[in-house]
């Protein structure tokens, strides 16, 4: 074996077992050994970060070069791993009405266009209440979004590289041996 490919092989193992642990962070719920912060809208529909898994799905890595790279081409990706805020557009407000709709139900109206006092209509959730918030801020109002990191350095990504390099050490001893042998 020679040293590129030795050199290669290291690379993509390194970049299987990273995407892999990567992978992981999304059923630990969790970068690693850090929780995520909890969600302050009340939802029933599973993990925030893992609802739809489009943002697990497009996770990306790549080798450059001596580097691995991860990407994601969704825009909020960098935003969810690192934290930040993001300000309020009115098409936003359109999708926080959207859901907020969603979720309470079809609400009655009487006659007159007022709110009827019917069981179904009291009961919204609080969920759609959180919803009706959102939608009522105002356009340029920012929203803090907690970091939830999935990518990132941490102890256990030294120890997989150590782990990968390790193995590919150990093939290539036994390569050398046998090649001594004959």
């Amino acid at each position: 074996m020679d040293l590129q490919k030795f050199h290669q092989n290291i690379l993509k193992d390194v970049k299987t077992e990273l995407a892999d642990e990567f992978d992981r962070n999304f059923q630990r719920k969790a970068f690693f050994d850090r929780s995520w912060p909890k969600n302050k809208l009340i939802n029933r529909r599973g993990s925030q970060m893992a609802r739809t898994n489009n943002l697990r799905r497009s996770l990306k890595a790549n080798i450059s070069g001596d580097r691995i790279v991860f990407s994601s081409s969704l825009p909020y990706a960098s935003v969810q791993n690192e934290g930040g805020t993001v300000v309020v557009t009115a098409k936003m407000k359109r999708f926080f009405w959207a859901m907020y709709y969603q979720t309470a139900g079809k609400i009655s109206k009487r006659k007159d266009g007022s709110t009827s006092n019917s069981k179904r209509t009291q009961g919204l959730t609080i969920e759609a209440m959180q919803w009706k918030n959102l939608a009522l801020m105002k356009v340029g109002q920012t929203v803090k979004i907690p970091e939830r990191r999935f990518i990132g350095e941490h102890p256990r990504i030294r120890e997989v590289i150590t782990d990968v390099v390790n193995a590919n050490m150990k093939e290539l001893n036994e390569e050398i041996l046998k090649a001594l042998k004959k």
